[in-house]
């Protein structure tokens, strides 16, 4: 119980007192650089970064932004030994697919295709695991169900297959799709899609200071002129032409487009918008940088495609039988992303910076106290200045744990002559040092 009233009784007297801030002047070489170097780093970190390089005098607003895209460009190609293929000229319509994406466009470079499907039986594709037989009892045991990755129900029967013994019949699309026709191809079927040119056109706005612009400049007069330019980034002019190779592109990015052309891939077209709207808004200007999202070096799921068909119906015997030519594309998917943000001068965001500089000052004193109180040989003699521990007349009582006497107000008066003494001694000896420079 002794304990616990020395505990409650000290806890009170903690709520008795008061810290007020006491100003100590040290001279001292060592403290006193340490001090200007930290005050001096801190302003330049102020200055020279957040202000200056990080523009902390100007407000800012993200960009907001809308892209269309127009690829041109015709290829043809020969492959008689393909019927499916054979003898075409391809144009935008055949390869761009869907013709108008959000903020990208996809174009193909290589394609299976398999025409003239309709709902019948056919055999199963070969390389589906577990359709292989060689009687009908083989397909009996999996009727009616459809194989991981096949094409229809198995119907029970087992028929002949192209190039392999016997299959599963299936109910579905027929002719099932065969890919291993076009296996042993060196090149793309649309050899030459590196000549295509994709036309991205972007306007944007920065709504915060009623900013629009476009990255169709004004130094293009007409449309032939612009029709007439291609991107370059090492030309002043043409690095603001918004009409793109796509073998530039690759380039640009690092990758060969013929590695893109056989599996697919997919690259990003990034235009950046930063603009200071402290100078003439003609200086606020598009900057193109591209890369490839998806590696090359994948050994599985490598590439980019997907199918779609063309679908069509023949009015046969009374009856509409429907009929469809479907294609398996690869190609390359460009995704156009644009980012950007504009500034702008603002008494607002300056003062704010300076009022977290300055108070970042205070960094300063606390590292400074810490050295002069716990790491110079002379701490103890600069924490006896710093720290003072005075008690008024109304102080709170409180006796030593040891059982001594407290403090009254004689050792209060006592404490009071101390501080006089050594103001008195200090003036003495500045009165000193002043008749000693006058000497």
């Amino acid at each position: 119980m002794g304990n616990a009233g020395q505990i409650f009784r000290l806890g009170l007297s903690l709520f008795f007192e008061y810290n007020t801030p006491r100003i100590v002047h040290i001279r001292s070489k060592k403290v006193g650089i340490i001090n200007r170097l930290l005050q001096l780093t801190i302003i330049a970190y102020v200055i020279g970064y957040a202000i200056v390089y990080k523009k902390g005098y100007q407000e800012f607003d993200d960009v907001q932004s809308a892209v269309t895209t127009k690829v041109k460009g015709i290829v043809f190609s020969n492959y008689s030994h393909l019927p499916d293929i054979g003898m075409r000229t391809w144009d935008v319509a055949d390869y761009v697919i869907p013709p108008q994406e959000n903020s990208a466009f996809f174009v193909m470079t290589n394609v299976v295709p398999t025409l003239n499907q309709t709902q019948s039986y056919c055999s199963e594709d070969p390389t589906i695991q577990d359709v292989q037989c060689k009687t009908d009892s083989d397909c009996e045991r999996i009727k009616g169900y459809i194989m991981p990755g096949g094409n229809g129900p198995i119907t029970g029967k087992c028929v002949n297959s192209t190039g392999h013994n016997k299959t599963c019949e299936i109910f579905g699309w027929c002719p099932v799709e065969n890919p291993a026709l076009y296996k042993n191809l060196t090149e793309p079927i649309l050899a030459g899609s590196q000549n295509f040119t994709v036309f991205i056109k972007n306007n944007i706005e920065f709504p915060k200071f009623k900013v629009m612009r476009r990255n169709v400049l004004d130094f293009y007069t007409s449309d032939a002129d612009l029709g007439n330019c291609r991107w370059n980034r090492s030309d002043s002019k043409g690095k603001y032409c918004p009409i793109f190779v796509l073998d530039d592109i690759a380039n640009d990015a690092g990758v060969k487009y013929d590695d893109l052309t056989i599996q697919g891939g997919v690259m990003q077209v990034i235009i950046d918008w930063t603009c200071d709207l402290d100078y003439s808004i003609d200086k606020c200007l598009p900057q193109y940088t591209f890369r490839r999202l998806d590696r090359g070096d994948y050994s599985i799921a490598k590439g980019f495609n997907f199918r779609y068909a063309d679908k069509y119906a023949f009015k046969e015997n009374d009856t509409i039988i429907q009929y469809r030519n479907l294609y398996k594309a690869t190609g390359i998917i460009f995704v156009v992303t644009v980012q950007g943000k504009a500034g702008k001068f603002s008494v607002v965001p300056l003062i704010l910076n300076l009022g977290s500089g300055m108070a970042l000052l205070v960094v300063s004193t606390i590292i400074c106290d810490f050295i002069v109180l716990y790491v110079l040989k002379a701490r103890k003699f600069y924490r006896e200045k710093k720290y003072l521990d005075v008690q008024g007349q109304d102080a709170f009582q409180m006796p030593l744990l040891s059982g001594g006497h407290t403090t009254d107000h004689g050792t209060f008066n006592h404490i009071l002559d101390e501080e006089r003494d050594q103001e008195g001694n200090f003036n003495n000896s500045v009165k000193r040092r002043v008749q000693q420079a006058s000497e």
